[in-house]
């Protein structure tokens, strides 16, 4: 780096362009005093000018050396150790969960909701350049945490995704317009997706799935749709009770692959089917896998704080400052 120096407030340096007219200012009030005589020793009243005559000339320059260290030290002036340039392979991806009741089923367990969660954990885990948001679904949606390159504060967000926080239904088209929102409004991606996870029982919301997945495909965003669960008899939600648990009974489920598949052929990407433990395995290294777009990005890799040993100077300074002005270049004044 040609200059490995920087500093995270800047903005204090402007002080240091007062100082020159303060000093000039303090220096013709000091010409103006009356002084008979300025001597530490009975050598200067003999003529002979010591190193204490030069010395009482210069001392006050200690002093706004020190308050331009201050201004210096405020300034927070840090050293970069190292910066290097190097091509990562980054997109902008959001996940869009679905947080329907029918996501309770016990066909994935512990659920097809917490095998999801653990999907999305595994997955975001390897995508270290990526910047990546959560959006959850059910009978509305809401971004639950915006696209960050903070992923352990994303899986702490994933983790915290619940049943019972959004009105009964399940609005894919929803989730996926409001994903779209945020990623339409991203101008610096090198490449746009959406990872969807639901169990397809689309039966609400104002924009239908195959609505938002034409405004994907405008947009260029890929869908990528996982759909869990298997067809059949799955032990599922059937009632809320009262204290916010819920009773479990057997019903006939069936997954409308036919809506994910058309969703994600519409926005040239894929879909996968989880019906199993195997499954999921499976999904995980192919989702690994989606395309991705090399950038080149800027990374500090450690900064050190300078400002401590500006501020031990400018001790230091003032301590020798106030031993010679109190010791050898005492003024006595008559």
């Amino acid at each position: 780096m040609l200059f490995p120096i920087s500093f995270a407030e800047p903005l204090w340096l402007l002080l240091l362009a007062m100082l020159p007219p303060l000093a000039y200012v303090y220096m013709r009030m000091e010409r103006r005093r009356h002084v008979a005589l300025r001597v530490s020793r009975q050598e200067a009243m003999k003529g002979v000018k010591t190193w204490v005559v030069y010395a009482r000339g210069s001392i006050q320059y200690v002093r706004w050396a020190v308050l331009a260290l201050l201004v210096l030290a405020m300034a927070r002036p840090q050293w970069l150790d190292d910066e290097e340039r190097r091509r990562v392979r980054a997109r902008d991806v959001f996940v869009v969960l679905d947080v329907s009741h029918s996501m309770l089923s016990r066909d994935l367990l512990p659920s097809r909701l917490e095998a999801a969660k653990a999907l999305a954990a595994r997955w975001i885990s390897g995508r270290s350049g990526d910047r990546i948001g959560l959006v959850l679904f059910a009978g509305g949606a809401f971004t639950h945490c915006p696209l960050t390159l903070d992923h352990r504060l994303l899986r702490a967000f994933l983790a915290n995704a619940q049943v019972g926080r959004l009105p009964e239904g399940t609005a894919v088209g929803m989730g996926l317009a409001t994903a779209l929102h945020h990623l339409g409004q991203s101008a610096s991606a090198a490449g746009k997706a959406v990872v969807l996870l639901t169990d397809a029982e689309n039966n609400s919301g104002v924009i239908g799935p195959l609505q938002a997945a034409e405004m994907a495909r405008a947009l260029g965003v890929r869908v990528y749709a996982v759909g869990l669960g298997r067809d059949g008899m799955v032990e599922s939600p059937t009632r809320r009770r009262f204290e916010g648990g819920y009773d479990f009974g057997r019903r006939t489920m069936v997954l409308d692959t036919a809506l994910l598949e058309r969703m994600a052929l519409t926005t040239g990407g894929r879909f996968f089917r989880a019906d199993d433990a195997t499954a999921l395995n499976a999904i995980q290294s192919e989702l690994d896998a989606l395309e991705q777009v090399e950038v080149e990005q800027a990374v500090v890799v450690h900064r050190t704080e300078l400002y401590f040993w500006i501020l031990t100077v400018a001790f230091c300074l003032m301590v020798f400052e106030l031993l010679l002005r109190w010791g050898p270049l005492r003024v006595i004044t008559v």
